[in-house]
């Protein structure tokens, strides 16, 4: 890969669904794949803020681990995990959400988190109807932490009014240039037919 590599290039290696109606229509993990994307990807999605008003990092279970835990290593951050239900051992907070396949699910947070007016940069890897997104939102201030944004991969701008609400409200970051974003509110993107052509290659490249 080259040093000057071209803004966003990472995004072309994200695969289509191949599985069928009851999974996501992409899957963007092929970016942490490969070690130039996700850095890259932790980079742009740091552009909006300051790192002096970040206090800690919490990305969202599961995928929000990966993405959140590059980002806090970029800042020298610490890290904090945003549960599902069922696999914490301490006490927590709790709140149910829908998710984007409008299924009912509950996300915790430990109550030990961090002190009032800690400032908490929410990672997760996508927001589309922004269910599980509002739920951290309101894990985070309910223990009196301040959010200080929210950073994803992107954000689908027709799919629900929460998403909306939640970009006005607060400081969101997404690495989804105007030019693309067409192609992700409508669920399909064109470097998708390097896929169907058979020519993507491996996830990781060594």
């Amino acid at each position: 890969m080259s040093e000057k590599r071209q803004k966003y290039w990472y995004l072309s290696l994200m695969a289509p669904n191949t599985r069928g109606s009851e999974y996501a229509w992409l899957d963007p993990s092929r970016i942490y794949c490969n070690a130039e994307a996700l850095q890259d990807c932790a980079t742009d999605l740091l552009e909006p803020f300051d790192a002096n008003e970040i206090d800690v990092v919490a990305g969202i279970d599961a995928m929000g681990f990966i993405l959140g835990a590059a980002i806090a290593t970029k800042l020298k951050k610490s890290f904090l995990t945003l549960r599902k239900k069922g696999t914490l051992c301490v006490e927590t907070e709790d709140e149910s959400y829908v998710d984007y396949m409008k299924t009912g699910k509950c996300l915790q947070l430990r109550t030990d988190a961090f002190p009032e007016g800690t400032r908490v940069l929410i990672v997760d890897q996508w927001m589309e109807t922004g269910g599980t997104m509002q739920a951290a939102i309101n894990l985070v201030e309910r223990l009196k932490g301040k959010v200080a944004g929210c950073a994803v991969v992107a954000i689908e701008y027709n799919t629900h009014p929460k998403s909306k609400e939640i970009m006005e409200k607060y400081k969101c970051s997404h690495v989804i240039p105007p030019h693309l974003q067409p192609q992700i509110d409508n669920q399909y993107l064109e470097s998708f037919k390097k896929f169907e052509a058979g020519e993507a290659g491996y996830a990781v490249q060594p």
